[in-house]
């Protein structure tokens, strides 16, 4: 397995499930650019990550990502993933609902 790979691996289990920001903030490089359309509030760059999931974690306790899929071309990794939790904190303005997704 690549070195690349590895990494998404680390961040969507470690940093994504189970919430080790500090992990993330090591594994993401300094130029880290977010292409995803951010919520209001979150911050560019590779800031956007540990606030994105730091909301999501505050509003989904049991928040967690699992890889379906993942490829890798060249020094670019894609992930297709499914995200489960239960709604439980307020998100986005929404009061927790008990709700699973």
């Amino acid at each position: 397995m690549s070195d690349n790979k590895a990494t998404t691996l680390r961040l969507y289990d470690e940093v994504f499930s189970q919430g080790d920001f500090d992990l993330g903030d090591e594994l993401l490089a300094d130029d880290f650019v977010e292409h995803e359309e951010l919520p209001p509030g979150i911050p560019p760059g590779k800031a956007a990550p540990r606030a994105l999931m730091t909301m999501m974690r505050g509003a989904f306790p049991d928040f967690h990502a699992a890889i379906e899929e993942l490829l890798e071309d060249g020094d670019k990794v894609i992930v297709r993933a499914r995200f489960s939790g239960t709604h439980q904190g307020e998100f986005m303005g929404i009061p927790g609902t008990g709700k699973r997704f």
